[in-house]
């Protein structure tokens, strides 16, 4: 399995400082969450049912799995690195609640999700989207996610239309999820620091979820946000999309059983990019309505993206 880098909730399972401290594995960029009051916050956002159960994402050395096992009916934790797995073993033994936890050691992003009401994660910055996804596409539906991702990419997902940091990962998250932003981590809260801070968030996924083929949408957001402050028109009327669109025609027109000429589509671009409600408009500072807006209108023409 390849190395992750990124933090952790616990200790470590390898060599101890001489201070009795467990010693990150800096081949892993193991940091390691030292305070209990942010443990104990993370634990108070996700409000846990006595009837729920919980999966943890990268339990280190149990910090969180203890205080999630006294609160949760069932507990399953995914853990990459085998050395944590044997430290939450040794942190849960003789406690009567053990039963209740399922460890499981592997890679969350090709371990099967089991069930769970609540997700509760502390993972490693460089997995960040596609474990977001991920549980964006898990069901059935999960109450909530509370995670803790690097500041930035944290306020990448709330972030709204006009904001520096308004971006794909905005637009696709927040059509599928409510993200609320909860509690900054200052980068000193863990042991070695790292270089940048972080902030956990709450996850919830919209039920029922949008009516919108999501490989079509983020075909069109991400046209739309590689040049995310050109206008429309100068966007969908280069050559290179118009190409690709006149591929995309043929593909459709193809599965429906069409065999007429392709169409002229670089005028059906231009009509609808000269919509009132598109006119001059740029990515940054289109909405979520916007977007699905334009969508329909190129859908209509006999236009698709993938």
């Amino acid at each position: 399995m390849p190395k992750r880098k990124g933090k952790d909730s616990g200790g470590g399972g390898g060599k101890r400082h001489d201070s009795g401290l467990l010693a990150a594995d800096k081949s892993l960029g193991q940091n390691f969450l030292k305070n209990p009051a942010v443990v104990d916050s993370i634990v108070e956002r996700a409000k846990l049912r006595p009837t729920d159960a919980v999966l943890e994402v990268g339990p280190g050395t149990g910090n969180l799995t203890v205080k999630l096992l006294a609160r949760a009916k069932s507990l399953v934790a995914v853990e990459f690195d085998p050395r944590m797995v044997r430290e939450v073993k040794k942190r849960v033994e003789g406690d009567p609640r053990k039963h209740r936890l399922e460890l499981i050691q592997g890679d969350i992003l090709k371990t099967p999700l089991p069930f769970f009401d609540v997700c509760v994660a502390n993972l490693p910055y460089n997995i960040s989207s596609p474990f977001l996804f991920k549980l964006l596409a898990h069901r059935p539906y999960f109450r909530c996610a509370v995670v803790m991702f690097q500041e930035e990419f944290a306020q990448r997902l709330s972030a709204r239309p006009g904001d520096a940091l308004y971006c794909r990962l905005s637009v696709n998250t927040q059509l599928l999820a409510k993200v609320t932003q909860l509690i900054k981590v200052g980068r000193n809260n863990f042991r070695p620091p790292p270089k940048v801070d972080s902030r956990v968030v709450r996850i919830e996924l919209k039920n029922p979820p949008p009516p919108v083929n999501f490989v079509e949408w983020d075909g069109l957001v991400k046209l739309c946000f590689n040049r995310k402050n050109k206008t429309l028109r100068s966007l969908f009327t280069s050559k290179k999309v118009i190409a690709d669109l006149e591929t995309s025609w043929k593909t459709f027109a193809a599965l429906r059983g069409v065999t007429s000429e392709t169409p002229d589509v670089k005028a059906m671009v231009e009509e609808v990019v000269a919509q009132e409600r598109f006119d001059g408009k740029r990515p940054a500072k289109m909405d979520q309505d916007d977007f699905l807006a334009l969508l329909v209108a190129f859908n209509a023409k006999g236009l698709h993206f993938t």
